[in-house]
């Protein structure tokens, strides 16, 4: 543990395991398409919390190593997705679009 008490990957070690909301937000995510209806009215009726706050969590949660360890091709997946759009949105304010 760092001095503050979380742990960080530069002390080795084993991982501390994600809390409950961060894998049911990684769980979520990963069959989120088999809910019926609107992606954001399931993040609402799931987790109680509006679809942008949703998105803040995820994408801080999808760079934790713990994250990672927990499930590797979802992290991968949306730590992809999330470069592509980034890339995307910084193509478009130069003019390069595709």
């Amino acid at each position: 543990m760092g001095s503050n008490g979380a742990w960080h990957p530069a002390m080795g070690g084993d991982s501390p395991e994600l809390d409950a909301r961060s894998r049911r937000i990684l769980d979520f995510e990963r069959e989120w398409w088999r809910t019926p209806g609107p992606k954001e009215r399931a993040i609402r009726e799931r987790f109680g919390i509006s679809s942008a706050r949703y998105h803040q969590l995820l994408h801080r949660l999808i760079d934790q190593p713990e994250a990672l360890t927990y499930d590797p091709m979802l992290v991968r997946r949306l730590r992809r997705l999330r470069e592509a759009r980034r890339r995307k949105r910084f193509a478009r304010r130069l003019g390069v679009e595709d």
